[in-house]
């Protein structure tokens, strides 16, 4: 028997409830940056699975969701593929982190689109100069590795 997949609306619904408490560095709702990520991703010409990925990017990574929730939900193999892909491992080397990125299919988009939403000047510019510095060259490192131009 096959089993329907989540539809993006109910993806989006898991998301936002999963983050519902959480709120991002400038003290927005979490769930701002997760539309923004899949807006993203839609308008670099993403698919469905992407999309799906793109609100669920930062789920496990977070433990808004757990790995087993992942493994067990009605996703397509390659949405979840993606999630695991842009989920960072606590002392994992960033070097390790791109490589895998970009040897996933699909991943580098959505973490392209994420990447353009952290590194928002608008959104940058609510931080203090430390932490916004300290950002911008995270960022910066992180577009380097996945082979992405400037922003």
């Amino acid at each position: 028997m096959t089993r329907t997949l989540l539809t993006l609306a109910e993806v989006e619904a898991l998301a936002r409830a999963a983050h519902a408490d959480r709120t991002d560095k400038a003290g927005r709702p979490y769930a701002e940056h997760l539309r923004a990520v899949a807006e993203g991703v839609l308008e670099r010409g993403g698919d469905d699975d992407q999309v799906a990925a793109a609100w669920l990017h930062d789920a496990v990574e977070d433990d808004a969701l757990s790995r087993e929730w992942l493994d067990a939900a009605a996703l397509a193999p390659r949405t979840k593929e993606i999630v695991l892909a842009l989920t960072k491992g606590e002392d994992e080397p960033p070097e390790a982190y791109a490589r895998r990125i970009r040897t996933t299919p699909g991943a580098l988009l959505v973490k392209a689109a994420d990447l353009a939403h952290n590194a928002d000047p608008a959104r940058l510019a609510v931080l203090d100069e430390h932490t916004r510095a300290r950002l911008a060259k995270k960022y910066a490192t992180m577009r380097a590795l996945l082979g992405l131009p400037p922003s």
